[in-house]
């Protein structure tokens, strides 16, 4: 097929190489612009954008497609579908409309839960047991079109955003190659309307860890927002990130240091923290983190 890819980030990439492995045509890749990064501040190309160049494809990245000439060019293209990963536009009808056989989303829940810009770190957060990919018809509302294909996977117990996503991501390779070989044999499932949350983007202001919430809580927020954006907390008057934890035993005022390796108290039970990272700093397991920096049973973190 002659497919239009949209994407931007890491967990697209390997989407991209698996379309252009099965032999389908990529007409074209559109993705965010270059962002400004790293301590220069240049503008660095997306994953994704990066990715294409390599593979010799070419690459767009319009600040939105509401334009008629932007959408002139997409159908232009004269595509047969267009495959939709975590690209970050929203697509109005036009887009929608362009390509033969429309547009496939790859949306990282279980539909319609968790619709929206954050579904992996959502599902942690709120303590999700299974979560999985979805190949979805795109429509005009926000991650409401019918299902093609689902496929469901368990949350692991300690697992991070960082380490489900990776996961999700092959899921969705396998999803979306066979949702494309098999797209006429595949009859579209709308949504239940039972059963829709919302996935709202991380706020900066969600990543500072309060440690007077109960244990279960703090813990799936350190892991549900590793390795980006990183839940954080002052420890002897510097910021750290939180990359990872457990849920241990323990009790004290919260924030409170209860051992020499890092159990903290919250307002219910306790978590320790195993693996951390100060400002300029690569991330460290808790027993490296403690060679370079004593923090002593007694001491407290969280405070400015």
């Amino acid at each position: 097929m002659r497919i239009v890819f949209m994407g931007t980030p890491d967990f697209s990439v390997p989407v991209l190489e698996a379309l252009d492995g099965a032999g389908h045509v990529i007409a074209c890749v559109y993705s965010q612009p270059p962002r400004p990064a790293g301590r220069g501040k240049k503008d660095r190309p997306s994953p994704v954008h990066a990715r294409a160049q390599e593979m010799g494809i070419e690459v767009r990245h319009p600040v939105s497609l509401k334009s008629p000439e932007a959408q002139k060019d997409f159908a232009a293209l004269g595509a047969h579908i267009a495959v939709v990963v975590a690209y970050g536009l929203i697509l109005p009808q036009a887009i929608l409309d362009a390509p033969e056989r429309g547009c496939l989303n790859i949306h990282a829940s279980l539909l319609p839960r968790w619709r929206g810009a954050a579904p992996i770190q959502r599902a942690i957060m709120a303590g999700d047991e299974a979560t999985g990919v979805c190949i979805m018809q795109m429509e005009a509302g926000l991650d409401t079109g019918p299902v093609l294909l689902r496929e469901e996977i368990d949350i692991m117990p300690g697992e991070t955003a960082g380490s489900l996503q990776g996961r999700l991501s092959e899921l969705g390779v396998g999803a979306i190659t066979d949702a494309l070989a098999r797209l006429d044999e595949l009859t579209p499932v709308p949504q239940p309307d039972d059963g829709v949350t919302y996935a709202q983007k991380i706020d900066k202001a969600e990543a500072r860890v309060d440690w007077t919430q109960p244990a279960r809580v703090a813990d799936r927020q350190i892991r549900g927002l590793s390795p980006f954006p990183g839940a954080w907390t002052m420890i002897g008057g510097e910021r750290v990130k939180l990359l990872n934890s457990v849920v241990c035993e323990g009790s004290g005022a919260p924030g409170a240091v209860l051992d020499d390796r890092l159990a903290i108290a919250c307002g219910d039970g306790a978590v320790r923290l195993t693996r951390l990272q100060r400002a300029g700093r690569g991330a460290q397991g808790a027993e490296e983190f403690l060679r370079g920096w004593a923090v002593s049973q007694g001491d407290k973190v969280g405070d400015a």
